[in-house]
């Protein structure tokens, strides 16, 4: 009998981590889990990391270090806290790693589970967005395997099924168009951060459902997908497909077009990646085509989701302008769900952000996270004088 496959998971707690170990725990025995991770939830952090056996639990927030520890005390599970625990547990060289810390928080502990050489699964678009180059150097490197969890890289990267980025023409990918796919600009500045995280499709967390509505989602999608299938931005499109059942397509050269369908289910991508190269089963809901009965598409509609045309202009211009992208989205998503600002005011604030940087190049990790905390902080200002408006 094989050794089980080690593994950590960086998100534990959030719904990428829940999906993991759900896959996990269909597999008992196959699997043996190091690390789990979490940022301000001990007792779930704790709990998974009790019934999953794992060596070592690590909160990111240190504030909850002593609660993860006593939820902790007796088990045999190792409680830590902080960023530098969270690198520690990254250089522990599980076989396979979950990247899915939600934002430019996952960057660090992400590319420290690269430099390991082992398999890191990336959920964690932000931090391929904000240091790509970066990243797949380090992938280059240090011999890593990187596999896309997203559905649509995921989708990508099966459609590839490791031909030549040479026979490509171009890289499709789908968009659900979010749950105001038909509202008018009008209608959006109304929305609130309920109706924002309602998505049609998927069940996501809040972040990525707000990026979805405002198609910033797809935006940082296509960045990442500049990095992982380098054949240039001009040759990677975003196309709309409300029923979310075609991931992502490839365009051969003698124009065949390969897709990946399934439900929308993220167990899906997450079961490719966990068994790869071979596959595994999954609770999923088998594909019903004939019941489904239609597939529609769209071209997305720029003036209405300014955000797809902000990420293709940072993915263009590179350097610092993608990181400064995602970091002022960062912030204004958060403004919005916590009422701050309105839907509309998301983008404008990014836009403010990415024409008032002029920043260098980032040349290694401290320059990015530099980049990163120049757009926080100039976000923050303009977020102040919005938050009176929405409250007058």
């Amino acid at each position: 009998m094989k050794a089980p496959r080690t593994i950590s998971i960086f998100g534990a707690t959030g719904s990428i981590g829940a999906s993991t170990l759900d896959l996990i725990g269909r597999n008992a025995g196959e699997y043996e889990v190091l690390a789990l991770t979490g940022n301000s939830d001990p007792q779930a952090l704790a709990q998974l990391a009790i019934e999953h056996r794992a060596q070592l639990a690590v909160v990111a927030d240190e504030v909850h270090y002593d609660a993860l520890k006593a939820a902790l005390a007796g088990s045999g599970v190792e409680a830590a806290a902080g960023l530098q625990a969270l690198l520690d547990a990254a250089r522990m060289g599980a076989d396979w790693t979950m990247a899915a810390i939600v934002g430019c928080a996952g960057l660090e502990p992400t590319l420290a589970a690269i430099e390991c050489g082992k398999t890191v699964a990336l959920a964690n678009k932000e931090s391929l967005v904000s240091a790509g180059d970066l990243m797949m150097d380090a992938v280059r490197s240090s011999g890593a395997t990187l596999l896309p969890v997203d559905s649509e890289h995921n989708a990508i990267f099966q459609c590839l099924a490791g031909a030549d980025l040479s026979e490509v023409n171009r890289i499709i990918l789908t968009a659900s168009g979010g749950p105001f796919r038909t509202k008018s600009r009008e209608e959006m500045a109304r929305v609130t951060p309920e109706e924002a995280v309602r998505h049609p499709n998927w069940s996501m967390g809040a972040k990525i459902s707000i990026d979805s509505a405002t198609m910033m989602n797809k935006g940082l999608e296509l960045i990442e997908a500049g990095h992982l299938f380098p054949i240039g931005l001009d040759h990677i499109e975003i196309l709309v497909h409300p029923q979310s059942v075609i991931h992502s397509m490839v365009e051969y050269r003698d124009c065949s077009t390969l897709a990946q369908l399934g439900s929308p289910d993220m167990r899906i991508p997450i079961a490719h990646t966990l068994a790869w190269p071979q596959r595994m089963a999954s609770p999923c809901t088998p594909l019903d085509l004939a019941t489904i009965g239609r597939l529609d598409f769209e071209t997305p509609d720029e003036d209405r989701f300014p955000a797809l045309r902000l990420a293709r202009q940072a993915g263009e211009a590179g350097g610092a302008m993608p990181a400064i992208l995602n970091a002022a989205n960062e912030q204004a998503v958060a403004a919005f769900l916590d009422r701050r600002i309105g839907f509309l005011d998301i983008i404008a604030i990014v836009e403010r952000c990415l024409s008032g940087y002029s920043g260098p190049r980032p040349a290694t990790i401290g320059d990015v996270l530099d980049a990163d905390r120049t757009a926080r902080d100039a976000a923050d200002r303009m977020i102040g004088p919005m938050m009176e408006s929405v409250r007058a």
